[in-house]
């Protein structure tokens, strides 16, 4: 069968954070008969330092390779204490998330799995600078874990949030494909805002994105299993927070973006359920 996941990039500072993104990182490319591709990069150090201390830029040059020595000892670590031993190893210099979104595309990564902080996080509801910077220009899915220590071992339970726009086909695209190789179930959900916009909710709208999966399972001799169901909320995001917690969902995609010219901004609702939710969110790019 082919997998829509054949090359997952994890993104490394070391962390905490990214000890359990490399769980997760791990299982896809497993799962999903994918390669798996290791990075870490080497904060450099700006021109215009050098031109100001040049005298240094000997010393700092050589804490950079220094540095880049240390990343490959501790990868030859996680390789024999965790018995992961990615296919590629990728030690670079820059800015991090520049860096990250251009392996990404060098190496043809389909998956950036990524902790929500890392070193760059500060606080325990938000996410670190470099992964948002990932979400916002990313051009594949961005796997974001939470620092639960969590090591999956299987990932069953698939929450698909949805307010029925024609743009959401491509992340319940992604959803089918992973729902497939994992086979998981998917529940797509719909949270009624108590407060703010009105929405309206009809039978219709839900019948005409289950009639649609089920001719794609029909087609495709798939037993996925599919339903759907409607909460209550203040606000979507602790709907969608509080339903995937409470219901023990293992993963949650959504998309990054609010609508299709939204590339560099990250929709409100999927940033705070990524920023707050204990759920690993598979954020899928509208753009593609």
């Amino acid at each position: 069968m082919t997998h829509s996941i054949k090359n997952v990039l994890w993104a490394t500072d070391f962390s905490e954070e990214s000890k359990e993104a490399l769980a997760y990182a791990r299982f896809f490319a497993k799962t999903f008969g994918a390669k798996l591709t290791a990075l870490h990069v080497v904060p450099d150090f700006s021109p215009a330092l050098y031109e100001l201390w040049p005298q240094a830029q000997a010393e700092l040059t050589g804490k950079i390779e220094a540095t880049k020595i240390s990343a490959q000892a501790q990868l030859d670590h996680v390789c024999k204490t965790e018995g992961v031993c990615p296919d590629k190893v990728v030690i670079r210099e820059g800015s991090a998330a520049k860096v990250i979104l251009e392996t990404a595309k060098q190496e043809g990564a389909d998956l950036i799995v990524v902790g929500r902080k890392g070193i760059a996080g500060r606080e325990q509801n938000l996410i670190g600078s470099v992964t948002h910077q990932i979400l916002r220009s990313a051009h594949v899915p961005v796997l974001v874990t939470k620092g639960t220590k969590a090591r999956p071992e299987a990932i069953k339970k698939i929450l698909v949030p949805t307010d029925f726009t024609v743009e959401e086909d491509i992340e319940r695209d992604h959803a089918w494909k992973l729902a497939k190789g994992l086979k998981a179930s998917l529940k797509f959900l719909y949270v009624l805002e108590l407060f703010g916009h009105e929405f309206r909710l009809t039978d219709e709208m839900f019948a005409s994105v289950l009639k649609k999966l089920q001719a794609r399972k029909k087609r495709e001799h798939e037993d996925v299993e599919i339903t759907e169901d409607v909460t209550k909320a203040v606000h979507s995001y602790e709907g969608i927070i509080d339903y995937a917690e409470t219901h023990k969902f293992d993963l949650i995609v959504m998309s990054t973006t609010v609508r299709k010219l939204a590339r560099y901004f990250l929709g409100s609702t999927t940033e705070k359920v990524i920023a707050h939710s204990r759920v690993p969110v598979f954020a899928v790019p509208r753009e593609q």
